[in-house]
């Protein structure tokens, strides 16, 4: 039995929505998150760092305390991409007038995010290399 065209392209647009929904990664991305782990230019950061670190994303902007020191600014995000991308920009901090291309990656209470601390283009996959100013942190949902 062969389904009837509409009902299948429905489906497949319905499918789309649901994998590129700009707005539920938006919604999903919102909250505190606290790094399980990061690494830079292939190496990993160390662990008292890791666990310094702190991460609030809430309606398009953004806080990170690395200890006491904040660095704030604004996210966007581009979920219909892949792989999925952010652009974060500094407004005040040590990232003052910075802007780092992303990708990102969101799945239940996990949010991976590879940046380009160069600034030069979005990384292609999550990862990090030696030579490059490539950071890779995963965060877990923090309930704090």
């Amino acid at each position: 039995m062969k389904a009837p065209f509409p009902a299948v392209l429905s489906i497949a647009l319905g499918l789309g929505q649901l994998i590129a929904d700009p707005a539920s990664d938006l919604q999903a991305v919102q909250g505190h998150w606290k790094p399980t782990r990061a690494e830079i230019a292939g190496q990993p950061m160390p662990d008292a760092f890791v666990q310094s670190v702190h991460l609030n994303l809430s309606n398009g902007k953004y806080e990170v305390l690395v200890g006491e020191k904040p660095d704030r600014g604004t996210y966007t995000i581009d979920a219909s991409s892949t792989p999925k991308r952010m652009t974060i920009v500094g407004t005040e901090g040590p990232n003052v007038g910075k802007t780092f291309p992303a990708i990102y990656d969101i799945k239940a209470d996990t949010l991976r995010i590879c940046y380009d601390l160069s600034g030069t283009k979005a990384p292609g996959e999550f990862k990090t290399i030696p030579g490059t100013r490539l950071y890779l942190v995963t965060y877990r949902r923090s309930k704090d």
